[in-house]
């Protein structure tokens, strides 16, 4: 059987349109409300969706992750939370695929077999580890293997054509490449200066790219769409969630947010 993310890129490039691949931290604003925010984030347009393990030194993160992972941890979400939030989501939703982003850590205290074993069972498709490299994954990559998780990897401008090589063959799902240097959610972008990296890593794989960091309205979004198989929105969407004042005042926010950048990707591919 093949993993969900393949099936949604060749879906998507069928229809030649690029992936919306929005990133939230889960428990945030609400442990409760994460099941249904994801729910209404695929309702808006999502193709993906990307998951934030709340973490206590994200440190390849900006200040907004950053205070959505704090809140998250004071009402007590764990990685355990984490997977029972996927599973009730799952309860709804078979097909929309499902990545876990986050660090190292919390997957070494939960153990690399129990953890892949129950990711798997709660209807995980994807794990991105920042703080840990292809060539430190050994150990991990196995059990991941065996429960049809993907190891989605790092690509940064940074990144030699040497290193693009060796992590396009670790790499299973997509390909995340960070669209410039620093941390998530600061204000750089800029969209011409990636058509030539993508150009270079796409010679290197055959597996989709998506971009993220610095995306945060439908100008930007469309721009790396015409560019990219996926686009990743995460700073600015926490943003727009993280005062919310109910659960549905959550989810309302999400439609209208993502509304007017699904609709200007995919007016950027015609």
């Amino acid at each position: 059987m093949t993993n969900r993310i393949d099936r949604r890129f060749e879906a998507l490039a069928g229809a030649g349109r690029a992936a919306l691949i929005p990133f939230v931290t889960v428990g945030d604003p609400d442990p409760d409300w994460t099941a249904g925010i994801m729910h209404a984030l695929v309702e808006s347009g999502s193709d993906l969706l990307e998951l934030g393990v709340p973490f206590s030194d994200p440190a390849a993160d900006g200040p907004v992750i950053q205070l959505a992972s704090e809140r998250a941890i004071e009402r007590g979400v764990t990685l355990q939370g984490v997977l029972d939030t996927v599973r009730t989501f799952r309860e709804k939703d078979a097909d929309t695929p499902v990545v876990l982003m986050g660090y190292l850590n919390p997957i070494e205290r939960y153990g690399h077999a129990e953890f892949a074993r129950d990711a798997s069972a709660a209807g995980v498709d994807g794990i991105l580890m920042v703080d840990c490299p292809p060539e430190e994954m050994v150990h991990l990559r196995g059990e991941l293997d065996e429960h049809g998780i993907y190891p989605i990897c790092l690509v940064a401008p940074t990144t030699t054509p040497e290193r693009m090589e060796r992590i396009s063959r670790q790499a299973g799902g997509y390909l995340y490449y960070v669209s410039f240097k620093g941390i998530t959610g600061a204000d750089q972008l800029q969209e011409a200066s990636l058509e030539q990296p993508l150009h270079e890593l796409r010679s290197h794989t055959g597996l989709p790219v998506a971009v993220g960091f610095g995306i945060k309205d439908a100008q930007s979004a469309a721009a790396v769409a015409r560019l990219a198989d996926g686009v990743v929105i995460g700073s600015a969407l926490i943003e727009q969630l993280a005062d919310a004042p109910s659960e549905a005042a959550a989810q309302d926010r999400v439609r209208d947010f993502l509304a007017p950048i699904r609709k200007a990707m995919d007016n950027s591919r015609r």
